[in-house]
């Protein structure tokens, strides 16, 4: 698809060029010819005939000299034309001038229509990613909705047709359906996150907001998943302050607590920090987890991106969407996020952000 496209695309390039270059071309051509005619009847102006003692009459030791336009030298002598001479010179001189025109536009078509693919293909380029990055949310989105989908449905058709299904079975039946519909709305909320900061223009407030505050609020959601693995919360902050959108920092930070809370061994320990660092605002969440395999670091902000092998589905359970969502959130707030892990000893995740974002840089 995007191979024609790019096809057509260098089409229309070169259809604008040429008739560009045809029209000045045209105008280029009809100029030099009227410069040629003008100049051979100054020529021949200057030439008096035979017997006149004045201008025109040669001096003696001079010789007659011929005139050369467009590499035809014809004489200087007018007398000396044979008949239609003046007619075989200008049209040898508009074929010559309208040759080297034909070259020229030649090699502007070659040019142009190297430059005009090379050109297409830089302007498709981001347009296919898009269309392929899209591709793979769509493929991707819909294994992960037909897992719970699957389940709400072989439960239901086995509950229908067991003939002995009592009221403890039926709860039972429901409540696992919760379970799975509770995945499914957690899923769509994600969704939902992704639509709203892959739009180039969100609208989003900034305000001042207190970083530490956001922090303690961001824990006190995720304190019982913390009490449940006996997980050490420690809080190394300054109270400090930034403009951002509060819903969205917030945000973030829910996501990086949670995801060390998650990936944290059962009495483990998770640090987190605050503070400045060159003028910009430092976030610092620290955990001493399972950690990520090296090989895997440069994927995690990817969507749907999961390492099965540092990151066990027996250990958390995920959608591989939620560093992808806090990679999205900094890059709108102009931050930087990075990781830092060490396989089997754990990972620490560091966010710079201005003091102040400017939207418009």
């Amino acid at each position: 698809m995007f191979k024609s496209a790019r096809i057509k695309l260098t089409a229309y390039y070169l259809l604008i060029i040429m008739a560009i270059s045809g029209l000045f071309s045209t105008a280029v051509y009809r100029g030099l010819t009227s410069e040629v005619a003008r100049g051979m009847r100054f020529q021949a102006l200057r030439i008096l005939p035979p017997g006149n003692n004045q201008e025109g009459k040669q001096s003696d030791g001079d010789e007659p000299r011929d005139t050369i336009f467009f590499g035809i030298p014809f004489p200087s002598d007018l007398h000396s034309f044979p008949p239609n001479f003046h007619k075989q010179i200008f049209d040898e001189a508009k074929r010559r001038i309208a040759l080297q025109l034909i070259l020229i536009n030649a090699g502007i078509l070659i040019i142009s229509g190297a430059s005009g693919y090379f050109l297409a293909g830089k302007t498709l380029k981001p347009i296919a990613e898009m269309v392929d990055k899209q591709k793979r949310f769509v493929s991707d989105a819909s294994h992960e909705l037909r897992t719970p989908l699957t389940s709400i449905k072989t439960e239901i058709e086995v509950a229908l047709r067991s003939r002995k299904l009592n009221r403890k079975e039926a709860r039972n039946i429901l409540a696992s359906n919760l379970e799975e519909v509770d995945k499914l709305k957690s899923l769509t909320d994600y969704f939902l996150s992704l639509s709203k900061y892959d739009d180039p223009n969100p609208k989003l407030t900034f305000e001042r907001i207190s970083v530490g505050r956001l922090i303690k609020e961001s824990y006190i959601k995720l304190k019982p998943l913390a009490v449940e693995k006996k997980i050490k919360m420690i809080f190394k902050k300054n109270d400090i302050f930034i403009y951002a959108n509060k819903t969205s920092l917030a945000e973030l930070i829910t996501i990086l607590l949670d995801n060390a809370i998650k990936y944290s061994l059962p009495k483990g320990k998770i640090i987190v920090s605050v503070g400045w660092y060159n003028s910009r605002a430092i976030i610092t969440v620290k955990d001493n987890g399972i950690g990520i395999k090296k090989e895997d670091l440069p994927f995690i902000f990817n969507r749907f991106y999961r390492a099965e092998s540092s990151r066990s589905k027996n250990i958390a359970k995920g959608y591989g969407l939620g560093l992808s969502i806090a990679k999205r959130i900094v890059d709108f707030h102009k931050g930087t996020i990075s990781v830092k892990s060490v396989y089997g000893k754990g990972s620490s995740f560091t966010v710079l952000l201005p003091k102040k974002v400017n939207l418009f840089s």
